[in-house]
């Protein structure tokens, strides 16, 4: 289902309406849990009832769960998980934890999210790692260039019980976060306008010189200056009018957030150049985790990894079916609907640039940061340990055929 045609009938002000009346999370658990054909009436009826069985008892925790950019109309555009964590949560404990969703950039965005769960503003995020490396500098540890070699490689980290050695154990210790679960993808360049009427971008040469926003990762701007990429910090909220006055010539992000972002109307080209992660993850404050009892702390888990299993398969077909980065292409995809054209450059093009930009092949512009990041991990080769688990899979292996595992159980 594509949230922008299930509520597309239904306007931002009965929404708001809705959500006034059987509160905002409540709204939209009932819509991210609905088939196509949503009515006003029909999503009216479910957020009665999802209300009604949230507050049969008084909860006994009562997180808030702050989410960035994403709402009503994005949340099932890319696949991270948010809802279906929250949902399955709220019934695992049988309501004794409640979750109050705030999205829509109105508690927090995607580059403050993270500290204010650090101040205990909100309990638990969803944005980007990438931008979230401003508050909590260790996530800088994913984005080493080139260090996956696909999708299949990422989930394959994610579910090994070696991403709590070198992830999320020294994320926790460092930077007070428990990494819970992550949606997937790889970077490229997300070329506007000026690129409408030029040939489809073929050869990483081409992309050379072009002025391209970047995050707020430190290794990612690197990876862009080693590639001649131009990095220029342009604040998430900023880069869809940068690219829509053509004060920049493209941005770097991954496909499903120029589709959730609506960016699209502003993008003409989406190049998959794959050399560093976009990962929209959900963490908690690990204060409030070990507040709670032993029980729910099991159940939080659980409830992550249900999510990222949900997240592993429902964002590969999103990204098909919903999004349409894919070649040929589906109609009646986002990216059809504006004339985005996914560019996915050879194998020996990627190649050309793993060998300008990756530590393996040029290893002293990440010298600093690769010392600083395995100092924090206590001593560990933070690149050569994440580089290995992520080969244990073939590069070519279909990210939905990952084995899903319980990480923190070794």
């Amino acid at each position: 289902m594509k949230v922008s045609n299930a509520l597309g009938g239904i306007s931002r002000r009965d929404l708001f309406k809705l959500s006034g009346q059987y509160g905002l999370s409540s709204t939209l658990l009932a819509a991210g849990a609905m088939g196509g054909g949503v009515t006003l009436a029909s999503l009216a009826q479910a957020a009665e009832s999802t209300y009604t069985k949230r507050f049969t008892k008084e909860a006994k925790h009562t997180l808030k769960f702050g989410a960035s950019g994403f709402n009503a109309r994005n949340l099932l555009i890319e696949r991270a998980g948010a809802l279906e964590f929250a949902r399955d949560l709220e019934s695992r404990t049988d309501g004794e934890i409640r979750i109050e969703f705030i999205g829509d950039n109105q508690i927090c965005g995607q580059l403050s999210c993270v500290e204010k769960t650090q101040l205990g503003i909100v309990d638990i995020y969803a944005a980007s790692t990438q931008n979230s490396a401003g508050g909590a500098p260790y996530l800088n540890v994913l984005d080493y260039a080139y260090m996956f070699p696909g999708r299949a490689s990422q989930y394959h980290f994610l579910y090994s019980p070696e991403s709590q050695r070198i992830l999320r154990d020294p994320l926790e210790k460092r930077h007070g976060l428990k990494f819970l679960f992550s949606h997937a993808e790889l970077r490229g360049i997300q070329l506007g306008l000026k690129f409408e009427d030029q040939p489809t971008v073929t050869k990483l040469e081409e992309l050379f010189g072009t002025k391209n926003r970047v995050t707020g990762t430190q290794l990612g701007r690197i990876a862009m200056q080693l590639l001649n990429l131009n990095p220029v910090p342009v604040a998430w909220e900023e880069t869809l009018d940068g690219l829509k006055q053509g004060l920049i010539d493209g941005a770097e992000t991954w496909a499903s957030a120029v589709a959730y972002a609506n960016m699209s109307p502003v993008v003409s080209q989406s190049v998959d150049l794959k050399f560093f992660c976009g990962t929209e993850h959900t963490s908690m404050s690990a204060k409030v985790f070990d507040s709670l009892d032993g029980h729910l702390q099991d159940a939080v888990m659980e409830s992550s990894y249900l999510a990222q299993v949900h997240v592993q398969a429902a964002n590969e077909a999103a990204l098909v079916k919903t999004v349409g980065f894919s070649d040929p292409q589906l109609p009646d995809t986002i990216f059809v609907k504006n004339n985005v054209r996914p560019a996915f450059l050879a194998d020996d093009q990627i190649k050309i640039a793993e060998e300008m930009c990756s530590p393996e092949f040029n290893p002293e512009p990440w010298a600093a940061w690769r010392e600083r990041l395995n100092n924090w991990a206590g001593g560990i080769d933070t690149y050569t340990d994440i580089h290995k688990v992520a080969r244990e899979v073939p590069a070519n292996m279909l990210p939905e055929n990952v084995e899903p595992r319980r990480w923190w159980r070794s």
